[in-house]
């Protein structure tokens, strides 16, 4: 460290261990002067100060904004799972596959949506979801802890979804299961245009909910 900086932190400490240092030398506030942070020449110590607070008050502002926002967002959620949770709860077993999907597009603005079980009552063997699904998409869903997101490179359970997925930039892939149970009996797959939709690496406490939601619901219709 050279002398000018340690002379620098000397004075700097010396001014925090004694800060009635300018009330006892109020002469030089009137005689020191600091370079404006924006340019346009000097300005008073006074001043810098006040340019300092009213710095930490607009992000503060800034801050509590966000805050709002995200409470807001989070608010607007809370209400959307409410509803769909709702419809779910309204639902008989034979239409319950059909409002989790529903839901999701509606209630959520979820574009794409396609669901597959298996281990299903012989009653759904029929359906739509009930159609054969590979092992290695079982196996895949069986590893799963939490939901996955990113692009959608050519996931097999992709090609569940609209056009078989060709439509499809980014994918969200839910496994469902009942509650500690291992193996999962069914994957829940989104799927969006937008490449930004879902991303590797963004929370997934949300999709969390939703696939717990949907696995406490599906679950009446596997044995």
């Amino acid at each position: 460290m050279t002398e000018p900086e340690i002379n620098e932190r000397a004075v700097g400490e010396y001014l925090r261990e004694h800060p009635d240092f300018f009330d006892r030398h109020g002469e030089l506030l009137a005689t020191l002067a600091l370079s404006h942070r924006h340019g346009g020449g000097a300005i008073s110590l006074q001043e810098r100060q006040l340019e300092v607070l009213r710095e930490k008050h607009r992000m503060v502002e800034l801050r509590l904004a966000e805050l709002i926002h995200n409470g807001q967002e989070n608010d607007a959620t809370a209400e959307k799972l409410h509803r769909w949770t709702r419809q779910l709860l309204l639902s008989d077993a034979r239409r319950l596959a059909d409002a989790v999907g529903d839901g999701l597009r509606t209630v959520f603005g979820l574009p794409h949506v396609a669901l597959r079980l298996w281990g299903l009552r012989e009653e759904h063997s029929d359906k739509e979801f009930a159609r054969p699904v590979p092992v290695d998409v079982i196996t895949l869903a069986n590893s799963m802890k939490h939901p996955y997101c990113g692009a959608n490179s050519d996931f097999q359970a992709a090609a569940w979804l609209p056009e078989g997925g060709r439509g499809t930039r980014s994918v969200a892939l839910l496994p469902l299961r009942k509650a500690s149970d291992p193996l999962a009996f069914g994957l829940l797959v989104l799927g969006s245009p937008d490449p930004e939709r879902f991303q590797t690496g963004m929370g997934t406490a949300f999709l969390d909910r939703i696939a717990d939601t949907a696995s406490a619901a599906l679950s009446r219709l596997v044995t």
